[in-house]
């Protein structure tokens, strides 16, 4: 892996320890890295939402 996917993974779980609140240790990683991909989904796509809406309409 590389040094910035290094940094990611340990800014992601950073994040996920402040996050964690009433789960344990344990369980959090099933939690929050999933909500957390998702999130970096939606920016990383952002730029096509539009037309995806524009799609679903039609098929709809």
């Amino acid at each position: 892996m590389t040094q910035e996917t290094n940094n990611l993974a340990a800014d992601l779980w950073a994040l996920a320890d402040l996050l964690r609140g009433d789960f344990k240790q344990s369980q959090y990683g099933r939690v929050i890295l999933p909500f957390a991909l998702l999130r970096r989904l939606e920016c990383v796509l952002e730029s096509n939402r539009s037309a995806v809406l524009v799609e679903s309409a039609k098929v709809r």
